[in-house]
């Protein structure tokens, strides 16, 4: 008896700590985008759960945020599937994809203040291996197609793309960036890119 109560006892374990951590990575998303200051103990409070419990899962504020980030940038990548992005004219679907990108990304712009304060550039970068292999599959299509430049790396573009969607998440926390601006900025500094010089390349 004793030893079935033990085997029992695991799985049950297992199923509380996937609940706390579902409950951490939920608050940690909702204040790190309210504030990229919130602390751990507000986050541990917010999802109803004791400090040791939530340091048990992640030792560290900088292993919460990375927790958090990549827990919204694969949420992200979800909501970004459009299968009339594959057929869509390339620059037409470079527009979508920024507009939806940034879209996703305003809601949580001040969880990315908090990861640039705590994370290495590179490391913030590699979290968005997955939703970037989309941005480069369109790009290619579109140099496949002759919309878009061939005569720049494609890795570089790829880049370029990540780095003018986090380059305005920080102009609009800053304020150097209207709101209503941003979108129209983006698509035309990325399509600017992406366009420029393409007869040429050809």
């Amino acid at each position: 008896m004793v030893k079935a109560v033990s085997r029992q006892s695991v799985p049950v374990r297992r199923a509380d700590a996937e609940r706390n951590i579902a409950a951490i990575l939920l608050a940690g998303t909702r204040l790190l985008s309210s504030d990229p200051a919130a602390s751990v103990a507000a986050i541990a409070k917010a999802a109803g759960v004791g400090r040791v419990t939530l340091y048990g899962h992640f030792p560290s504020r900088e292993a919460l945020v990375e927790a958090v980030l990549n827990h919204v940038i694969g949420a992200a990548d979800t909501a970004l599937e459009d299968p009339a992005l594959e057929t869509a004219p390339a620059p037409e679907a470079m527009a979508a994809l920024l507009r939806s990108s940034w879209e996703i990304l305003d809601q949580h712009r001040r969880l990315f203040v908090a990861a640039d304060r705590t994370m290495a550039t590179e490391r913030i970068r590699q979290h968005h291996d997955r939703p970037l292999r989309r941005v480069e599959r369109l790009i290619e299509r579109g140099r496949r197609g002759g919309d878009f430049r061939t005569d720049l790396p494609l890795p570089w573009l790829v880049t370029t793309f990540f780095s003018l969607v986090h380059s305005a998440a920080q102009e609009r926390e800053a304020g150097r960036l209207a709101p209503e601006d941003v979108e129209r900025v983006l698509i035309t500094s990325m399509l600017s890119l992406l366009t420029d010089g393409v007869s040429a390349s050809s």
